[in-house]
Order: structure tokens, then C-alpha cells, then sequence
């Protein structure tokens, strides 16, 4: 009696093994990623036409649309209240039978937007509409075409039974363009547990397309530091029919005209200059040859000034800027004020020092009646991602396979982006918008009419999944 229930035990259990086997022995489906680009442009429409402009955000009618489609393809998420009307959705696709941090790769991309002024667009700006090649749209670049991205990636991942070596998880977060209460850095905050991770994939890279081919793939790798400072200029107020020396807005406005011209030296970190280094191989030649010369002792300052009047991005990335955005003085026509104000947006190389910078604002506008002040909603000031990483190789692999002739460079990025919070926690995070543009369509994010190219969002999807799927495999 104990021998035959033994035995029929044991049998129970060789059958559960070797059906184990044969599921984990199951060849893969094989992908199909015309249709999968198909279906992310139905999704990116979808997310373009639910309104989530920031200020207030609106991000909780966003996260349920993404979780339905998880939640059909059977890929387990869960939708995170950040605040009132406000959630992140987040997803996971396991590698082994208990959650492994270690070597996780996360996708993150945001679910909320920038303001938009309808009467300046040629459509409806949030009515996705398909004209001449292009979806018009808010968010159709920042930041909903790689939300979409992501979403096909994990949905194809999950279809085709990939063999993960690492997990693959997916954050869909709120308040990026505010930087508020339900920002990037609040969600690590209380939910860091649930998005632990070594890699991620964000925005805030490119793909240059000139000429109807791809140069190359620009992939984040450091980002600069925001500051706002408030310039406050004081004097006696009075009746404007009585003009005196002392006027808070002549002298703001003198202050301004000094700051804003001014120029910061340039400091070209390691970043900056293996992209121009890159970027030399296929520039043309004179250009090229400014950018060859960044590192030649008796050259560096002319290289410098070449390429800074080249472009500005290329200014940028190679110093601190400072750039006046608003004034605010007086209360009537006829009246001097007492006080006006202005602000600087401040965008700093990662590593400098705020404080010693605004030094120097007080010897160049050397005037007692200016007073500066740095306000409280400072960007951070992270570390920058290995270009040696097993990601990053990943991608440079991968470039001139799916875009021949293209080549990497890495990206000091301008702006501001949710990698800076990942990077703070050890996270090796690149921005990769895997989406082939021209440079006016890059130009348009935050602006009127901002657009993708259908194909080139096409082509951005099938790009992802295979940096993804590849990196993914492997360990």
C-alpha cells in the first residue's frame, strides 16, 4: 500500500517536471513588429487624446487606460494613487520566481504634459490628428511616443514567451514636467521596493535624421542641474511724472541686460567630449574639424567658439547658461514701483556650484539695489551613467543594425529628466527617444504643433524592442 501511493507520487511528480521542462524548452513565438508598431500607434492616438496637461495633471484617466491593456495581455501591474487624481501605473515581467533587482532593467516614461495654447495649432491639439506623414499632437513626442514604446515592448515580450536573464519592469510616472508631489522622486520614495532596478531606459535622447538617414542614435547620459534665481531690484516708489536715479525697474533692467549676456567660461566634461568626438566622424569637414580640436592645447578656446555659434544646444552642453525667462514690476502705468523682479532659469553642469555662480552675478551687476535669491525647487545633481555599461554597449551594437551607417554618441542632456532621481540611487539610467526626427520636429517639444513622424514612431518601436529584447537575454 505505501509502495503503490509512493509510486503514484513519484509519477505526479515526474509529470509536473517534465511538463515544467517542456514549457521552459518552448521555442518562442516569433514577434511580429509591423503589426506591433501598428498597434502602438493606435495606443499613442488613445493616450494623446486623454488630456493630461500639467498642471493638474490628470494622470490617474492615463494609468487606466495602460493598465486595461496590461491587464488583457495578462502582464501583471498595478496602478499606485500618488495623489488625488494623480496614479503611476506599474508592470513586471519576472526573469526567475522571486523578483531580482539586481540586474533589472526598468522603462520608465511620463504620463503627463506640458500647457498648450490651442489657438496657435493648426488642429485640435489633443484630437491626434494623422496629416501629411506626421500624428500633431501634445505629448505626441513628450513624453506619450515612448509610453507607447514601452507598453509595445513589454506586450510583444510577454506574447512571444521571451527568455529573460533579468526582469523587465515598467513605471508609467506622473509630474515630470512640475517636478511636484507626484514626481519621479516622491514615487522612489514610497515605492522605490516595487521599481528597484540596475538599468533603465527613459526620454532625453535622440535620433538625428538629416537628409532621409539616420546619422546617429544620441543616448543620455548625464543631464545638467536646473536653478531658478529671483533677481530683485529695490528703489523709491513715486509718481511716474517724477523720475528719480533710483528706480527698481531701470535698474533691473540693467542688471538683466549684464547677466543675460554674459557668458559662463566653457568646461567641457569627459561626456561632452567623447560626443564631439563622435560627432566628428560625420560632420562635414570644417565643423568637424572645431570639434577635433576641443582637447588640442592653444586651440581648445577658438574650438570652443566656433562650435558654440554653430548651434545652441551645442553651447549649452559645453557651460553653464543662464537664460532671463520673466520680469514682474509695478502695479499701475502712472506708478513707480518700489520693487521689481525677474527670474533666471539656470542650467548647470553636473558637479558645479550654484553658489558660486551667483557670486559672481553679484561682482558683474555690482549695484546694491539688486538682491538674489535661489529658489527652492532645484533640479539634482547626479552622477553621470557608465558609457561602458553592458547597456549602453548594448545600444551601440544595435545602432547600425537597425539604422545602417548611424553611429552612438553619448548625450549631456539640457534639460531635465526623471533619470537624474534613478541615477541618485546607483541606477545606470540612459535616455534613448528611439524615434528617427529631423531636427524641427525635435524643436517643437513643449512648443505649437508639436508632431512625430508616423514612420519614424514606426520604426522607434521596433528599434526599443530589439535594444530591450536583446539586453533582456542576457545577464
Amino acid at each position: 500500500m505505501f509502495h503503490r501511493a509512493s509510486r503514484i507520487i513519484l509519477s505526479a511528480a515526474l509529470a509536473m517536471f517534465a511538463a515544467a521542462g517542456a514549457r521552459a524548452q518552448a521555442p518562442m513565438a516569433k514577434p511580429d513588429l509591423n503589426k506591433l508598431a501598428d498597434e502602438a500607434q493606435v495606443w499613442l492616438s488613445d493616450l494623446v487624446r486623454i488630456n493630461s496637461v500639467n498642471p493638474p495633471g490628470n494622470e490617474a484617466a492615463v494609468a487606466k487606460y495602460i493598465s486595461a491593456i496590461f491587464q488583457k495581455e495578462g502582464i501583471s501591474n498595478e496602478v499606485l494613487e500618488m495623489a488625488p487624481g494623480r496614479s503611476v501605473v506599474v508592470a513586471r515581467l519576472q526573469a526567475g520566481p522571486l523578483p531580482d533587482p539586481s540586474n533589472a532593467l526598468l522603462l520608465v516614461a511620463h504620463q503627463d504634459t506640458v500647457g498648450v495654447d490651442a489657438s496657435k495649432w493648426t488642429s485640435d491639439p489633443f484630437a491626434a490628428t494623422i496629416r501629411d506623414g506626421y500624428m500633431y499632437g501634445r505629448g505626441s513626442i513628450d513624453d506619450k511616443a515612448m509610453l507607447a514604446a514601452n507598453i509595445a515592448t513589454m506586450v510583444e515580450l510577454k506574447r512571444t514567451g521571451a527568455r529573460l536573464a533579468r526582469d523587465v519592469l515598467f513605471l508609467a510616472s506622473d509630474d515630470e514636467e512640475q517636478g511636484g508631489s507626484a514626481s519621479i522622486k516622491v514615487t522612489i520614495q514610497k515605492y522605490w521596493d516595487k521599481i528597484a532596478c540596475a538599468y533603465a531606459l527613459n526620454e532625453g535622447g535622440r535620433v538625428m535624421l538629416k537628409d532621409g538617414k539616420v546619422q546617429y542614435v544620441g543616448v543620455q547620459a548625464s543631464e545638467k542641474v536646473a536653478y531658478n534665481v529671483t533677481v530683485t531690484a529695490t528703489g523709491q516708489s513715486g509718481h511716474g511724472s517724477l523720475p528719480r536715479p533710483d528706480n527698481a525697474v531701470v535698474h533691473l533692467a540693467a542688471a538683466i541686460e549684464k547677466l543675460g549676456t554674459y557668458q559662463v567660461p566653457a568646461q567641457p566634461s569627459t561626456i561632452v567630449l567623447r560626443y564631439f568626438e563622435q560627432l566628428a566622424k560625420i560632420e562635414d569637414d570644417e565643423i568637424g574639424k572645431w570639434m577635433r580640436a576641443l582637447e588640442t592645447p592653444g586651440r581648445a578656446d577658438l574650438a570652443v567658439k566656433h562650435i558654440s555659434d554653430e548651434s545652441p544646444m551645442w553651447n549649452s552642453m559645453l557651460r553653464d547658461t543662464i537664460a532671463p525667462t520673466m520680469l514682474q514690476a509695478g502695479v499701475r502705468v502712472n506708478v513707480v514701483p518700489s520693487e521689481a523682479t525677474a527670474n533666471l532659469n539656470i542650467r548647470m553642469l553636473p558637479g558645479h556650484s550654484i553658489e558660486e555662480l551667483m557670486g559672481q552675478f553679484t561682482k558683474i551687476v555690482n549695484d546694491p539695489q539688486i538682491k538674489f535669491k535661489l529658489a527652492p525647487d532645484s533640479g539634482e545633481n547626479a552622477p553621470p551613467s557608465d558609457l561602458t555599461s553592458p547597456l549602453f554597449q548594448t545600444i551601440e551594437r544595435l545602432t547600425p543594425q537597425d539604422f545602417p551607417g548611424a553611429i552612438t554618441v553619448p548625450l549631456l542632456g539640457t534639460g531635465a529628466t526623471d533619470s537624474a532621481s534613478l541615477r541618485l540611487h546607483k541606477v545606470q539610467a540612459y535616455g534613448l527617444e528611439p524615434f528617427p526626427m529631423i531636427e524641427d520636429d525635435s524643436s517643437r517639444v513643449h512648443g505649437d504643433n508639436e508632431r512625430i513622424p508616423v514612420d519614424g514612431f514606426h520604426k522607434g518601436v521596433v528599434f526599443l524592442y530589439h535594444v530591450v529584447s536583446d539586453f533582456a537575454s542576457t545577464k
